[in-house]
């Protein structure tokens, strides 16, 4: 089996450790990414696997054994490194081909494996020129063609589409995934792109401050986040959190309270305490300046446009908090009635910070948002 397990790991340089008893099993053949910001660990977790980066305590584990101490070359892996890291005096079809070259495969096959990567790549006509003669994009896809032809058991690509263009990353999105279709190699892709993690990955590791806040389906991750920091960083614009405190049947928040479906309250009794993190991704919200029931009421502060939808950010004693929608948008400094989608609310404990989880018939009842429109009122109404 050719499923890469991290048992404990942990890296450190000197007193800095930068993960921390990393436990990650990534399953033979499949897409996983590894996905954070910016010093959260998952480019040192990918050289560990390339073993590029020493491991200072744990086992890693590939095709069921131990290789700490087994050198790069040794681990059967290809690498796409972000700098796409070409040799600037070579060719096109002398850089896709060198690796081959120093492991002495058949001049034969390297010539037949090199012309399939180039045709796969789109790289015909281009054989002969340097790296600084090719834009990004060719460049990009000469580094993934080095990879390619090596025909590894282990695909390791470290934020290879950041130096590209928005259009151009679409389309090498589609390429890679396309590609590894076709070799099913055990993937393991590194971006802080939350889009290219939703729509690459078979399954998404999270990580911040060298810990895995999370590992599930695309479709998991958004929908039914573990907990507060992966319910902030999936999702553009980020979910709204609230500070919540369950008192009589009623969720209170920034001094007003709305009352959740009868199945959310009796979840949150299971999961003990009366003190909540409530979590609302701003798409499965409704705001309107008519009057709405069971809404908290807030101004409007500021509206940016999407192009098809617009963000109404608005302020509710202090907070702030976003929705967006697509049609009957509010002008700044209005009262707006801000009402949450109650099926795709989220809970989280106040303490860990993690999902309460979900009451098991929240899919047999249709809750969505509650459109009760009582006219316009003149005045504030609880």
């Amino acid at each position: 089996m050719k499923d890469i397990i991290f048992d404990h790991v942990l890296k450190a340089y000197g007193k800095n450790v930068v993960v921390k008893g990393l436990n990650l099993n990534i399953c033979e053949g499949e897409r996983l990414v590894l996905l954070g910001p910016s010093g959260c660990g998952k480019s040192t977790t990918l050289r560990m696997i390339a073993g590029l980066e020493n491991i200072t305590d744990g086992q890693l584990y590939m095709d069921g054994r131990i290789v700490n101490d087994i050198p790069s070359g040794k681990r059967n892996v290809s690498m796409v490194f972000q700098n796409y890291a070409l040799f600037p005096h070579m060719t096109v079809e002398d850089n896709i081909s060198y690796g081959l070259k120093v492991q002495k495969v058949d001049p034969r096959e390297i010539e037949e494996r090199s012309k399939a990567a180039i045709s796969m790549l789109d790289l015909n006509g281009l054989e002969k020129r340097k790296p600084k003669e090719l834009s990004g994009g060719q460049r990009q896809r000469v580094a993934l063609a080095r990879a390619l032809v090596k025909r590894s058991d282990y695909f390791l690509l470290d934020e290879p589409l950041s130096n590209l263009d928005a259009q151009l990353r679409v389309h090498s999105r589609k390429e890679l995934v396309k590609i590894h279709e076709m070799y099913h190699q055990t993937f393991v892709y590194v971006t802080h792109d939350q889009v290219e993690a939703m729509t690459v990955g078979h399954r998404i590791a999270l990580m911040y401050d060298g810990i895995l806040q999370t590992i599930d389906t695309p479709s998991n991750v958004y929908n039914r986040p573990a907990n507060v920091y992966a319910a902030r960083f999936i999702g553009a614009p980020s979910t709204n959190i609230l500070e919540a405190n369950l008192n009589e049947g009623k969720l209170i928040m920034a001094g007003q309270h709305i009352v959740p479906p009868e199945v959310w309250i009796q979840k949150m009794k299971e999961n003990g305490g009366d003190m909540f993190y409530f979590g609302i991704r701003p798409e499965h919200t409704k705001i309107t300046t008519d009057y709405m029931d069971n809404a908290l009421k807030g101004i409007v502060r500021y509206t940016e446009d999407y192009g098809n939808k617009v963000g109404v950010y608005f302020d509710i004693n202090g907070k702030e908090l976003i929705s967006v929608c697509d049609n009957n948008v509010p002008a700044t400094g209005e009262k707006v009635y801000f009402t949450p989608d109650y099926s795709k609310i989220h809970l989280f404990d106040y303490k860990t910070e993690n999902s309460i989880g979900y009451p098991e018939d929240l899919s047999k009842h249709n809750y969505g948002v509650v459109y009760e429109l009582r006219g316009r009122l003149a005045g504030d109404r609880s």
